[in-house]
């Protein structure tokens, strides 16, 4: 009598096991996160080899590495298991009811600050039952935590797009001069680089996109420019222009209508700053952070105030 293969549901355990072994490199941690021992899931990966008749993990020290068998089945065996983990709570989404779970986002200080809160809590409202968690974390660490599985998505600016990642652009803001009341650049109708160079400026850390974009207008404009005060956050660049201690160019996702602070578009010189989607190429998303990203696309942020300037 031939011997019946195994189907995908009854592969699923072994599965699991030799993906949480992937992401964390590691089959005790991985047993440590499914709350099995660890021989358990080294038999589960040993069976899946002698299945497939491929090596899936190479060991280096202490650490596993994917072999280009194991990280061909990582890719096609992720989305499986992340599926049937879901269909529970898919199949009653279906049904119209998002019924707990969790939505996790990757966003910057400042994307928490001024871009999520409006949606949080609509979201929070519409869905009391499901939790929320930001992680307020740098792009880097953002993407790190993507790619461990950490988070369902994060949100943010990109520029470059790694291969394993996906990028959606949603909200795009135009970069703004910013100056202390009654600033001699405050009576112009559109002031250039060349106007804003003679004055002091308060700039984000040096070698931040912001300002090496800073740097880039000017030096294309042919003129030198001084920066009195370097430091970092949105807020605190607005609360020293408040002081008079110099203008800034900020993004326009942190101008709030109470700033009081006079404001002119960049866009003749800078480039709009876009944020966007952030998620892992083939990640199966659950229903209630699939709902959260559906929630943002239909309602493009609207900053009636930043037109006026």
């Amino acid at each position: 009598m031939p011997i019946r293969r195994p189907d995908t549901l009854q592969r699923a355990p072994a599965l699991r096991s030799f993906c949480i072994t992937a992401q964390y490199r590691s089959m005790t941690v991985a047993a440590e996160r499914l709350g099995l021992s660890q021989p358990a899931v080294s038999l589960h990966v040993q069976t899946l080899e002698r299945e497939l008749g491929e090596i899936l993990f190479e060991r280096r020290g202490s650490r596993l590495t994917l072999t280009p068998a194991g990280t061909s089945l990582y890719s096609l065996a992720l989305p499986v298991i992340e599926a049937l983990g879901q269909l529970p709570a898919h199949f009653r989404a279906e049904l119209g009811r998002i019924e707990g779970g969790e939505v996790s986002i990757a966003a910057s200080g400042s994307t928490l600050l001024y871009l999520l809160p409006r949606y949080v809590e609509r979201f929070a409202r519409e869905h009391p039952d499901v939790d929320l968690r930001l992680h307020n974390v740098t792009g880097r660490d953002g993407l790190g935590l993507l790619r461990r599985d950490e988070a369902d998505f994060a949100l943010g600016p990109m520029l470059e797009v790694p291969d394993d990642l996906h990028y959606e652009p949603m909200f795009s803001f135009s970069h703004v001069l910013i100056t202390p009341p009654d600033h001699p650049l405050s009576k112009l109708k559109a002031p250039t680089p060349a106007d804003i160079a003679p004055y002091p400026l308060i700039t984000p850390p040096h070698h931040g996109v912001t300002a090496d974009m800073i740097d880039a207008m000017f030096r294309l404009a042919g003129v030198r420019y001084r920066v009195a005060l370097e430091t970092g956050g949105w807020d605190v660049i607005k609360r020293y222009v408040s002081l008079g201690l110099g203008c800034a160019i900020v993004s326009g996702v942190c101008l709030q209508p109470d700033d009081k602070l006079p404001g002119f578009r960049m866009d003749p010189w800078l480039a709009p700053r876009t944020y966007g989607i952030v998620v892992r190429r083939g990640k199966f998303l659950a229903p209630a952070p699939g709902r959260f990203i559906e929630m943002l696309k239909p309602e493009p942020l609207a900053m009636p105030w930043l037109s006026s300037l």
